[in-house]
């Protein structure tokens, strides 16, 4: 039995917005800290692909950004699991 729900079949599901697109950006900075803050979730990790709604290429990119601006400290690296 799954136990996954059933999909709402009243609206159509909507398509994820690709930022980079409608921002008409094609190169990802890492020192454009408050564009790489929008794909990372609260807890500092990088959001998923389904999430954002972006290209493998651009998702690539944007992982890469993240991870130069962590280390530049200009984003929070993931918070630990438990805080004992």
């Amino acid at each position: 039995m799954s136990r996954m729900p059933k999909p709402n079949r009243d609206r159509p599901a909507r398509r994820k917005v690709n930022l980079l697109r409608a921002n008409k950006i094609t190169e990802v900075d890492w020192k454009d800290a408050d564009l790489l803050r929008k794909f990372i979730s609260d807890r500092g990790k990088i959001r998923a692909r389904r999430v954002t709604g972006l290209t493998p290429q651009q998702q690539k990119q944007i992982a890469t950004a993240i991870k130069n601006a962590r280390e530049m400290a200009l984003l929070p690296y993931p918070a630990s699991g438990r805080a004992n």
